[in-house]
C-alpha cells in the first residue's frame, strides 16, 4: 500500500508564490511518474505538471513559465513551485504517483488534496 501526503497549500495574493510538496510512503519499489493535478469548483480535474523518474517533465499550457515541478527520487517526493499565481489558479491540488510496489504490483495513487486560493 502506498500513501501520499501533500502540504504547502494556502491563501496567497495574485502574483505571489507557493510551494507544494508531496511525499510518498509505503511498500514502494519505484515510482515512474509523479504529478500534480488540480480541480476548481465546477470543473474537471486537470493535469498541471508531471515528472518522470528520469527527469522528463510536462506542463499544462496555462502554467508554463510560472510553475516548476521537481522530484527528489531518494525521498520519493515531488514539489511544485508556483510563481506568478493568478486567481484562476485557485483550486484543490492533488498529487499523483504511479509505480511498482515490492510485491511487483502497479499502483496509481492520489493524495488527499491541498487547497490553493489566490485572492486579494
Amino acid at each position: 500500500q502506498v500513501q501520499l501526503v501533500e502540504s504547502g497549500g494556502g491563501l496567497v495574493q495574485p502574483g505571489g508564490s507557493l510551494r507544494l510538496s508531496c511525499a510518498a510512503s509505503g511498500s514502494i519499489l519505484g515510482i515512474s511518474t509523479m504529478g500534480w493535478y488540480r480541480q476548481a469548483p465546477g470543473k474537471q480535474r486537470e493535469l498541471v505538471a508531471s515528472a518522470t523518474r528520469t527527469g522528463s517533465t510536462n506542463y499544462a499550457d496555462s502554467v508554463k513559465g510560472r510553475f516548476t515541478i521537481s522530484r527528489d527520487n531518494a525521498k520519493n517526493t515531488v514539489y511544485l513551485q508556483m510563481n506568478g499565481l493568478k486567481p484562476e489558479d485557485t483550486a484543490v491540488y492533488y498529487c499523483n504517483a504511479q509505480g511498482l510496489t515490492w510485491s511487483a504490483s502497479r499502483f496509481d495513487t492520489w493524495g488527499q488534496g491541498t487547497q490553493v486560493i489566490v485572492s486579494s
